[in-house]
């Protein structure tokens, strides 16, 4: 008997493994359809209104080449020049089969490829909102698992303060403060520039530590409220008590019922801080010295460069896009809600 029994348990744990991947694959494939059926409208939609801001802005390369004393006939010279004086939708066209092959123009200012400079700044601001989301998310889900396993303590009320506290201070103000005893006074990081990673890793983790853990504090504070309030929640739901009442460890409970269930939020609160982190930096760009998107962005809005302006509100949208595709396949794959949903 024990001869076949063996056997046919392992055809059977080889099977339950089979379906499971099958189903799992099934969920994915599902969320990822989802996403890409909500990304294509949207970003049609997206560039088209993306475009139309160069009409209503009624700017022109001719008045930021030739000044504001221009004649008609020399607009029109240089407009005929940059293609503007063909109907809208060809321009648009033009514009967006452009974007797909992965090119977004000229600059009005230079006549520089816009994708080549995105991609100079784009690289900086990646690399610290990268690693401001890591610091976020490793402190954040830290403070918010303490809080929550620790109830209507004074650990969870200290918690609850602190995060209160860094949630309103402005990531400049933090900025400044890290460079002043940080940098200057204690001479412990670089207090401005940037070396690439090929560069040397070291190099490169010392010049974006500052600028990660000035803009990270927003994202501590969010995720960890996320997560303290999630989990709390799930510790009151029924399947809890049922686990406990099985006899189930406490660490059991906790990952195999509690996190998968409360996670959901704070994952989500993740997907949006990420662009945000990218595009919403160029103050503290510019505090250290760093030439990113953030910062290339303002040049660009500030020159009346429309081009380049268009181009970083693509590159943005992409950005916002891919990470919640990413965040909705992490939350399809972990969390029981999403997977009871497809």
């Amino acid at each position: 008997m024990t001869t076949t029994a063996l056997p046919v348990t392992s055809v059977r744990r080889r099977g339950v493994a089979a379906i499971r991947i099958r189903r799992t694959a099934s969920r994915i494939l599902v969320a990822l359809a989802r996403s890409v059926a909500i990304f294509v409208p949207v970003f049609l939609v997206a560039t088209f209104v993306t475009f139309a801001l160069r009409s209503l802005s009624g700017l022109s390369p001719a008045r930021i080449q030739l000044g504001e004393d221009a004649t008609p006939e020399a607009i029109a010279r240089i407009e005929a020049l940059w293609g503007l004086n063909r109907p809208f939708l060809v321009q648009y066209w033009d514009w967006f089969t452009g974007i797909l092959h992965g090119q977004l123009g000229s600059s009005w200012t230079n006549g520089a490829d816009i994708s080549t400079l995105i991609g100079l700044g784009l690289g900086v601001s990646l690399s610290v909102a990268t690693f401001a989301l890591v610091i976020g998310v490793t402190v954040g889900f830290a403070l918010g698992t303490a809080a929550a396993l620790r109830s209507t303590t004074w650990l969870d009320r200290a918690i609850t303060g602190f995060v209160t506290v860094i949630s309103v201070m402005p990531p400049f103000v933090v900025g400044i403060v890290l460079v002043a005893v940080l940098a200057v006074e204690l001479h412990l990081f670089p207090s401005a520039g940037y070396v690439p990673a090929e560069q040397g890793i070291g190099p490169w983790l010392a010049h974006i530590t500052l600028p990660a853990v000035a803009l990270s504090l927003d994202v501590v504070a969010d995720v960890a409220r996320q997560l303290r309030t999630s989990l709390v929640g799930a510790y009151r739901e029924n399947y809890v008590t049922g686990a406990v009442v099985r006899g189930l460890s406490p660490r059991r409970v906790f990952f195999g019922h509690v996190l998968r269930n409360g996670i959901g939020p704070a994952l989500a609160t993740v997907g949006l801080k990420f662009p945000a982190l990218v595009g919403a930096s160029v103050v503290t760009e510019w505090i250290f010295g760093l030439q990113g998107f953030g910062r290339f962005a303002n040049d660009s809005a500030q020159a009346g460069d429309v081009p380049a302006v268009q181009g970083v509100l693509v590159v943005s949208i992409v950005l916002v896009v891919a990470f919640n595709l990413i965040v909705n396949l992490v939350l399809s794959r972990v969390t029981p809600a999403a997977q009871r949903g497809v």
